[in-house]
């Protein structure tokens, strides 16, 4: 699939607490991990989240400000196996990849998280092709979710409630030591639509810079703590 560039759309990424946000829902999403003080992002390109890695890097230079690690995954196995940062240090991750064919290419490393656990929340944002309009056969998420016992998110097409969802996604990961799954539906990742923006939160420890492997299981508590909204 051709690249498509968000140079422009970008720049709604800064707007803080109180401002109105408009824009496509895949730029919506991007903006709720921003909110969540999320600390690195990876994924496999494919529809119909293909657009969300266009917008990350597009936005390197805010994800630079904020200390957030990037990368663009040589495949989904390789953007899960990220995600075991969340593991041992609390850093909040995201990834993204075309579900369900995807998530069966990296459904080593999600087992393996599903099983160890996670410190940081961590995020799975799929691409769910299905129904009205989808490319490859009638797959669903669920069956995976369930087998793995990871928690599934499926939000309505609202744009304010898919940022929510992004949000409370991190909450769940940390309470229940689980990783989240949130779809994305055809329809819902390419229409627009407006929410109430939130400033920013720079991470506390990023990828680049996490905390030391003797910090104490308190430490790591206080940590997360300082990444909650109820801490503002």
């Amino acid at each position: 699939m051709a690249e498509r560039s968000f140079a422009k759309e970008v720049g709604a990424l800064r707007l803080g607490a109180g401002q109105t946000f408009e824009g496509e829902a895949i730029l919506a999403v991007t903006k709720a991990l921003l909110q969540s003080g999320v600390g690195y992002v990876g994924g496999y390109q494919g529809a119909p989240v293909s657009h969300l890695m266009d917008v990350l890097a597009d936005a390197s230079g805010i994800l630079d400000e904020l200390g957030v690690t990037f990368e663009s995954s040589a495949s989904e196995a390789t953007a899960a196996a990220m995600l075991a940062t969340s593991i041992n240090y609390p850093i909040r991750g995201a990834v993204t990849w075309k579900s369900t064919v995807g998530t069966n290419v990296a459904s080593d490393a999600l087992s393996n998280l599903a099983s160890a656990g996670v410190t940081g929340g961590a995020l799975i944002v799929l691409g769910e092709d299905y129904g009205e309009g989808a490319s490859i056969m009638q797959e669903r998420t669920h069956a995976f979710a369930m087998k793995s016992q990871i928690w599934l998110l499926d939000p309505r097409p609202d744009t304010s409630t898919i940022v929510r969802m992004v949000e409370q996604g991190f909450e769940l990961s940390e309470a229940s030591q689980s990783p989240v799954m949130m779809m994305m539906r055809i329809r819902a990742c390419h229409m627009h639509g407006q929410f109430i923006a939130k400033d920013n939160r720079r991470p506390p420890f990023t990828a680049r810079h996490p905390p030391s492997s003797s910090c104490s299981h308190e430490e790591r508590r206080r940590a997360a703590r300082l990444r909650s909204p109820s801490s503002d």
